[in-house]
């Protein structure tokens, strides 16, 4: 096949699908307009962040899949993919580990005050009393969606003594993976810590909202490694200041630009100001599947998907 890669990837992912006998176009550098031209005759299209729009693929008619090397695939248009026959491929256990190491960092600087203190000796403090941390061991942690991520954060729990509750509503049957499966609401209720593990769509846009806060039993940790509008920021933030949330890890926000590249200052700027001066949120840059090693698996699972997917187009 014929294959347009329009984002900057691993090479070994070129490596691989050459090696099967298919044709690689790098057109990374590519506009959107230029692509226009240059898709008409591929069959595959490979994307990381760049939006794939129904515009965009309309120009590609031999178009077979479209294929992201990450986890979510809300940049490209699948609902005009599924219309016209073309698989959205992703692949999400390539950077599994990394999310579910990520998850597991967060809770713990939270917990253990580590990015406080670490600042305040770097100031020329030692206060020990303050910055007395809570242990992880005993709680329950609570997982809701329990796909390669959610499954990756409860492996990664295993050793730490916690008693873990997951919720899917898509999946079930993983109790025998040491984890109850429960519904949402005994989540909810019987949480000390929750993570969301959820894909970005119409149905779990702003999952964790006033009233999501409000069903919690108790005072939580929260996180969110997914994707930032699964949770309505001045939700959260409203329940971190009246006590619902002890403190929040957040790996992605709401305000992220669509193709992921940093945050987009027009999005509710108020609301932006107050999550950034906030002494309890801890922040990273959507980077927990951003992993030396994840991104080689990504690559090599992806390619095998292609590979696998069209048998009767290799070498």
């Amino acid at each position: 096949m014929r294959i347009a890669i329009i984002d900057i990837v691993h090479p070994l992912l070129l490596e691989k699908l050459q090696d099967a006998g298919h044709i690689c176009e790098q057109l990374q550098d590519r506009s959107d307009a230029d692509l226009r031209t240059a898709l008409k005759d591929v069959e595959g299209i490979i994307v990381r962040s760049r939006a794939v729009s129904a515009t965009l693929l309309e120009c590609a008619p031999s178009l077979r899949f479209v294929a992201r090397v990450g986890s979510g695939t809300e940049n490209i248009d699948k609902p005009w993919c599924l219309k016209h026959g073309v698989q959205v491929l992703n692949a999400p256990e390539g950077n599994r580990d990394g999310v579910g190491e990520t998850c597991v960092m967060l809770l713990l600087a939270l917990m253990k005050a580590l990015v406080r203190a670490n600042a305040q000796v770097r100031q020329g403090l030692w206060s020990r009393e303050p910055n007395r941390g809570t242990d992880l061991h005993g709680k329950t942690v609570g997982i809701i969606g329990y796909g390669h991520m959610g499954s990756a954060f409860a492996e990664k729990l295993k050793g730490f003594g916690v008693r873990i509750l997951a919720h899917d509503k898509y999946r079930s049957g993983f109790d025998r993976a040491g984890v109850i499966e429960c519904s949402l609401v005994r989540l909810l209720r019987e949480s000390d810590v929750i993570s969301l593990h959820l894909p970005l769509n119409e149905e779990t846009e702003h999952y964790a909202d006033k009233d999501f806060f409000l069903r919690l039993g108790r005072p939580v940790w929260f996180l969110n490694t997914s994707r930032g509008p699964v949770v309505h920021t001045e939700a959260l933030l409203d329940a971190i200041d009246h006590g619902r949330v002890i403190a929040a890890g957040l790996d992605v926000l709401e305000f992220e630009k669509n193709d992921l590249s940093g945050l987009d200052p027009h999005l509710e700027p108020l609301i932006q100001r107050r999550l950034m001066a906030h002494e309890r949120v801890l922040i990273t840059p959507h980077i927990a599947g951003v992993t030396h090693e994840g991104q080689v698996k990504m690559a090599d699972v992806l390619a095998n998907k292609i590979i696998n997917a069209f048998p009767h187009h290799g070498s």
